[in-house]
């Protein structure tokens, strides 16, 4: 849209660089009027969603020059992966997120140049140093005034979202001073699931006239927290039984943290019972991204649920117990992954990357899923085209999967549990619209398939309907 045509429209206006019509890419740009925008998040294309030539795809080639601030709701790579593009677009203005989220967002960047730009210790600490100077931490539930002109008061404010730490949604206030009217835009970002491990449930906004909503779940539930305990533990048992490795394909950040989180749990349970199957069970994090990010989640317990607060108090340490070990260097990766392979050493490993595509996790299955006698537990969404998305469809039917480059037969056990996964499912989501005391007219679906989406789209309607307010459910594609 051209600036002679953006004057004479309504505001605001919404433009979707990614993460609509896909899960992954997310990055959203809100137009407060001619002169002013912002961005939420910058996000990285994976799986599906990738193009055969990724790089033109990561290019920033939209407008950036009405930016007043990007703002980040959460660390995790498809949401912040393209910000050395936007830095390199010219990019110079301030970096919102919260404050959890500022300590985290260094370490994901670091990784994210290592494995696309560069491995130079120079470059990358020059890289670092600007992304730390445009930095602004924000608390959670205060505003901050981006834009306070003649045309307009922008005003923005980050609530919890319950995702991972540090994980926020956005509300935007908009006070248009030229042609009058107030409005409030919220972003929800990626909401978690209620009863996820160390992090308090999101709440609802008071009100929202256009929701731009998340739907990765928009079409199914997840499986009740006991239940989901219940499935990783008898996963666990049957490895045990069986000599094997329980093998977690699981994101550095977020996924990692809360699994570890719920082990303790099942493993301070069973010892106190006198279950001597678990006394010599190592859970070990093959991961150096990993463990510090687990390092920086524990300095930051002010922002634990109150369950974890009670289970400190008790003397307890939910993300450094005497079972967990660390693997950091390659050697002892590779000498780890011969000597359970070989051994049948009863141990869980949590390994990234969480869809299979890359990291260390690859090399445990190559490994091990040729032998019955493991299991492979996945805990999170598998992107469509991912190895993982195809471990976990084809493998239970005794299929195979292709590891750099390489057919894998499959033999070892293969199980899923929805009710990990850090996103909220259809009920959440409705939820989440459902308890605001003010109802939007407008909602935008994004960050989800597109059939995700059209059953989401159908059961607001439905919601609406029963409620007798008019609702306008949008289905957004990237570019507009």
């Amino acid at each position: 849209m051209s600036r002679r045509d953006s004057r004479n429209s309504t505001f605001p206006q919404f433009l979707h660089h990614g993460g609509a019509g896909g899960v992954t890419g997310s990055c959203h740009q809100l137009l407060a009027n001619e002169r002013h925008s912002l961005l939420v998040d910058c996000g990285l294309f994976q799986g599906e969603d990738a193009a055969p030539d990724g790089f033109d795809q990561l290019q920033v080639e939209f407008d950036i020059s009405t930016l007043r601030a990007l703002i980040v709701t959460h660390v995790h790579i498809d949401h912040i992966g393209r910000l050395p593009y936007l830095l390199a677009a010219g990019y110079e203005g301030p970096i919102l997120c919260s404050q959890p989220s500022a300590l985290l967002l260094p370490l994901v960047i670091e990784d994210a140049l290592k494995i696309g730009f560069t491995r130079d210790a120079r470059l990358i600490e020059q890289f670092q140093q600007r992304v730390q100077q445009q930095l602004v931490p924000l608390d959670y539930g205060q505003w901050h005034t981006l834009v306070n002109d003649e045309t307009l008061l922008l005003r923005v404010k980050l609530k919890r979202a319950g995702h991972i730490l540090g994980s926020s949604y956005v509300e935007v206030s908009l006070h248009d001073r030229v042609r009058g009217g107030k409005q409030r835009v919220v972003f929800s970002g990626d909401l978690g699931a209620p009863y996820s491990p160390l992090l308090p449930a999101p709440k609802s906004p008071y009100a929202a006239d256009v929701l731009v909503l998340e739907s990765t779940y928009g079409d199914r539930l997840h499986e009740h927290r006991v239940d989901r305990v219940k499935a990783l533990k008898a996963a666990i048992v049957r490895a045990l039984e069986n000599g094997g490795t329980v093998i977690i394909p699981a994101f550095s950040i977020g996924r990692t943290q809360e699994l570890l989180y719920e082990l303790e749990g099942v493993i301070h349970q069973a010892q106190r019972a006198g279950d001597t199957l678990w006394r010599d069970l190592e859970v070990i994090v093959d991961s150096p991204l990993a463990a510090r990010f687990t390092r920086v989640y524990r300095q930051l317990k002010p922002y634990w649920d109150a369950e974890a607060q009670r289970r400190l108090r008790a003397g307890r340490h939910p993300l450094d117990f005497d079972n967990l070990y660390t693997v950091d260097d390659h050697d002892t990766h590779e000498s780890t992954v011969r000597y359970l392979a070989e051994t049948g050493r009863p141990a869980v490993v949590i390994a990234a990357s969480g869809m299979c595509a890359g990291g260390r996790v690859v090399n445990y299955l190559k490994a091990m899923l040729g032998d019955p006698r493991h299991q492979v537990l996945f805990v999170g969404y598998q992107g469509a085209g991912t190895p993982g998305r195809d471990i976990q469809r084809y493998g239970p039917q005794g299929g195979w999967v292709e590891l750099d480059g390489e057919r894998i037969d499959i033999h070892a056990g293969i199980t899923t549990i929805s009710g990990y996964s850090a996103h909220a499912d259809q009920r959440d989501l409705l939820n989440f619209l459902k308890r605001m005391r003010q109802w939007p007219r407008e909602v935008r679906l994004v960050h989800g398939d597109d059939g995700a989406r059209r059953v989401l789209k159908k059961e607001i309607e439905k919601m609406a309907a029963r409620r007798g307010h008019a609702i306008k459910v949008l289905l957004p594609v990237s570019g507009q």
